[in-house]
């Protein structure tokens, strides 16, 4: 039997590779880790050695970057038809939708900085949150074109494309609104209802974000 054990973090870059895991149906062991220093020690460095989460241990391998999880996990159990394999007529969209998620979290991660990791006012920039906050809603809108006339990112339904960028537009949900987006926020809608976004929810009291939405003060 595969033994996998997932290295994350609540609500961060980890959780898309959680949610995948709970979709593949295959049996596996998470390790959760604070958000913090702890990621910098010799034993976690051996995992991944930029002190990130995700970290995956497979069989003996050790694998991070999210999006290269993805690809690997769904080549690795292709009987769920999350990945689309080479030769697929949807091979190339679902490569642009998996990885275009980090470009969405990269300004996720920029505004997690300025309203969290920086702990004094003084040390935050309203123009920088501003202007990370118009690239997420760039990005929203970017999706919204993709969705037209599509339940799905890929016509032929869900996939982990869905998964990447279903987490990216969560995390953005804390600092940009998805509401002026329609076909969004019902795509939103529908994949969050899964049984795996679910299981991959932070549990009470261990989330990342405090609050539903961070205003950019004035």
């Amino acid at each position: 039997m595969t033994e996998i054990t997932l290295h994350h973090a609540h609500q961060t870059r980890s959780m898309r590779n959680l949610w995948l895991l709970h979709e593949l149906g295959v049996p596996f062991d998470v390790v959760v880790h604070p958000f913090g220093k702890n990621l910098r020690s010799e034993a976690y460095l051996a995992l991944n050695p930029a002190g990130r989460v995700p970290a995956l241990e497979i069989d003996g391998q050790i694998l991070f970057e999210s999006g290269a999880i993805t690809e690997y996990l769904c080549e690795r159990f292709p009987a769920e038809d999350l990945g689309r394999a080479a030769g697929d007529s949807e091979r190339a969209d679902w490569l642009v939708w998996v990885h275009f998620a980090e470009t969405i979290t990269q300004h996720c991660a920029a505004l997690t900085q300025q309203h969290i990791a920086l702990y004094e006012d003084h040390m935050r920039s309203p123009v920088v949150m501003k202007l990370e906050a118009a690239r997420i809603a760039k990005c929203y809108a970017a999706l919204e074109g993709r969705l037209e006339n599509r339940e799905y990112l890929l016509g032929s339904g869900f996939s982990a494309a869905d998964i990447s960028c279903g987490y990216s537009v969560y995390s953005g949900r804390h600092f940009t609104h998805i509401e002026p987006f329609p076909r969004l926020c019902d795509w939103y809608a529908r994949i969050t209802a899964r049984e795996g976004f679910q299981k991959s929810l932070p549990p009470d009291g261990k989330r990342l974000y405090a609050k539903e939405f961070y205003e950019v003060p004035a």
